[in-house]
């Protein structure tokens, strides 16, 4: 038993079965946990955390669902990696590519117990996916080139996305939105000039974009409330210096008139440094950081609307919107760049007063201002709005469509069935199992939707023998329906990187054979 103890106590290993077991159990569960939120019909999941606030998160998003979960399981850990990347690659598909990679895994391990190695999986396994991968490209769709049908295919996605969250009540009226809203991207994938406000009050219908830029914050008192032709100087600079900071400066001095002297001297610089602001030719000064009610005060009989505290990304926005750029000093005006605007003033939404830009320079940015019954509503309606963003902005600039609801895996499934039979040797196996895998995922979109899978999936892959076959499950009729009609469309980026990440995660899954845990750190008494 002595020579066994290579490890420091407690540590464990799992070896040869016994971990592959344990990889494979793992990640399967992890995939079972997602795979009910898939789908139109997919539910939601309630998350709370032990925190203090035991905050509760209600979401059908996979990529949020699993990033709350601490995992002990390294296999799964992985799976959840995956749909992290995909979150922030291409923003929706989250479920999608964690259900594929337990499937696969699922399939894997029959194969494993029928003494098919490994690394002949593997390579089965990447054939396969090469295959997959080539029939979509050859399927795709791309209208680029046509304005009106590529703007009618951006919205399909867009109601195809949000068709399984929470707003797929009003997914007309969110899916104009997203598209408006990426439309004025004009091709950059950068979300951050699309702001997202959320105000509770009002139902999810009251959602409206806004063509300006709405800042979060409330006009200073004693200062105009509206503003048009607006010159903005957009900063990032203290302007707390009219009184002595006590606490880090030591100042010697014989009576309280030197006192007042210095803080008068502060005062001045003060004053001096608004001047120079002032010289600008500005009538609105928007500060990073706080503005005391001195410099406040001469700003206000200078006519200028000063905004202190803009949170920070609200600033770059600002700046990215107005056209200015942030200064942090102002010797020199002719260098600045300053922001201009039709008109600023203050507007009510729910309760809040907020601060209103129209007319902006950029008319690439915009402002989504969400209402609904409550913060969950609105964490989740936020999240599903930001699925629909990513896959837009994406698909804007790689405009190749595929149809959805089950469409692409079924066409995929049938030529790597194809590929299974030319194959020879026990590599066939596996390209067999992939297909298998793929049609796991209309699968379980019937699942989800209380239909008959089995049937439905037979039904939908005997349709798939006839040639340019559009047939996909129509959850809502609870039968086999046709994509196209229906206007049911996903990016092929998404559809891609479901595919190759999935594929990749197994792989790694399936390469592990040992899994050693390092033993805990023993925490010393320290009485």
């Amino acid at each position: 038993m002595a020579i066994d103890r290579i490890f420091k106590d407690e540590a464990s290993e799992e070896k040869g079965e016994r971990a592959r077991m344990a990889s494979f159990i793992g990640a399967m569960a992890i995939a079972d946990l997602v795979k009910t939120t898939l789908g139109p019909k997919g539910m939601d999941k309630i998350l709370q955390s032990t925190g203090r606030g035991r905050e509760v998160t209600v979401t059908n998003d996979g990529a949020t669902i699993l990033k709350s979960l601490h995992i002990d399981n390294p296999a799964a850990k992985v799976l959840v990696d995956i749909s992290k990347v995909q979150d922030d690659e291409v923003g929706d598909g989250t479920t999608s590519v964690v259900v594929l990679a337990g499937e696969l895994l699922r399939e894997a391990e029959k194969l494993v117990n029928a003494k098919i190695h490994p690394m002949t999986i593997i390579s089965g396994y990447r054939m396969a996916a090469e295959c997959a991968r080539d029939v979509l490209l050859q399927r795709v769709v791309d209208n680029k080139e046509d304005a009106e049908k590529f703007k009618s295919d951006l919205m399909k996605i867009a109601r195809t996305t949000l068709s399984s969250k929470i707003l797929s009540q009003d997914k007309e009226h969110f899916a104009q939105l997203a598209v408006d809203a990426v439309m004025r991207l004009k091709g950059s994938t950068n979300l951050e000039s699309i702001q997202i406000i959320k105000k509770p009050g009002g139902s999810l219908k009251d959602s409206f974009l806004d063509e300006g830029f709405i800042l979060d914050k409330k006009i200073g008192i004693g200062q105009p409330k509206r503003i048009e032709n607006a010159k903005i100087l957009v900063a990032n600079t203290a302007m707390d210096t009219d009184k002595v900071k006590i606490y880090g400066a030591r100042v010697r001095v014989d009576s309280m008139s030197k006192v007042a002297e210095i803080e008068g001297a502060e005062k001045e610089k003060m004053r001096e440094k608004v001047q120079k602001i002032i010289a600008h030719g500005i009538n609105c000064f928007i500060n990073r950081q706080l503005i005391y009610n001195f410099p406040e005060e001469l700003f206000a009989d200078a006519g200028i609307l000063a905004i202190e505290h803009a949170d920070f990304e609200g600033i770059e926005r600002l700046g990215l919107v107005t056209g200015g750029e942030i200064a942090s000093t102002f010797d020199n005006p002719e260098s600045v760049k300053l922001g201009h605007c039709k008109l600023i003033e203050e507007i009510m939404i729910g309760e809040d007063k907020l601060i209103h830009f129209s007319g902006c320079e950029l008319g690439q940015a915009c402002t989504i201002v969400l209402r609904g019954a409550s913060h969950h509503v609105l964490d989740e309606a936020e999240r599903s709005l930001h699925d629909a963003l990513c896959v837009l902005s994406q698909t804007v600039n790689d405009s190749r469509v595929l149809l959805g609801g089950g469409w692409p895996e079924m066409v995929m499934a049938k030529e790597v069935d194809e590929l299974a039979r030319k194959t020879p040797g026990k590599k066939s196996h596996a390209i067999e199992a992939f297909s298998r895998a793929l049609v796991s995922i209309p699968t379980t979109i019937a699942d989800n939707a209380g239909l008959d899978s089995a049937e439905l999936v037979a039904k939908l892959r005997a349709e798939h023998h006839k040639e340019g076959c559009t047939a996909g499950i129509d959850v809502i009729s609870g039968s086999v329906g046709d994509m196209a009609e229906l206007g049911i469309s996903e990016a092929f980026k998404v559809k891609q990187a479901v595919l190759l990440s999935a594929t990749e995660a197994a792989e790694m899954i399936l390469r592990v054979d040992e899994i050693i845990t390092c033993a805990p750190r023993r925490r010393e008494d320290r009485m």
